[in-house]
């Protein structure tokens, strides 16, 4: 069964930086292109950033290009999200996500910027 876990997630001050971890499991995750979503409360899950199988690829939403780094090390089936210049639009849920012909979803990890 494919388990997704997300970690790290925190308060932080504006400007400020968090670095999210999604481990793997059940899931040879260097098969497939991995992701990160953010749902904040009332607005629609949003696409924040991805990353291809082997990790040269990446695309991100303008509103974090420069300010987010999407990572994996597939030898520990982990996909990483650096979040720096953390701002308002930022607080959220973050969920890692991969589309194996079945889509799943980790519980998300939440992270709030204090004002």
């Amino acid at each position: 069964q494919v388990q997704l876990v997300e970690s790290g997630g925190g308060l932080v001050q504006p400007g400020g930086s968090l670095r999210l971890s999604c481990a793997a499991s059940g899931v040879t995750m260097r098969t497939y292109a991995m992701r990160w979503y953010r749902q904040a409360p009332g607005k629609e899950r949003e696409l924040v950033a991805a990353i291809s199988s082997g990790g040269r690829g990446t695309n991100y939403a303008d509103s974090v290009k420069g300010r987010f780094t999407i990572s994996r090390d597939n030898a520990k089936n982990t996909v990483y999200l650096q979040m720096n210049s953390l701002n308002p639009a930022d607080p959220a849920v973050y969920y890692c996500n991969v589309n194996t012909g079945l889509v799943y979803w980790g519980q998300g990890t939440q992270v709030p910027v204090s004002s």
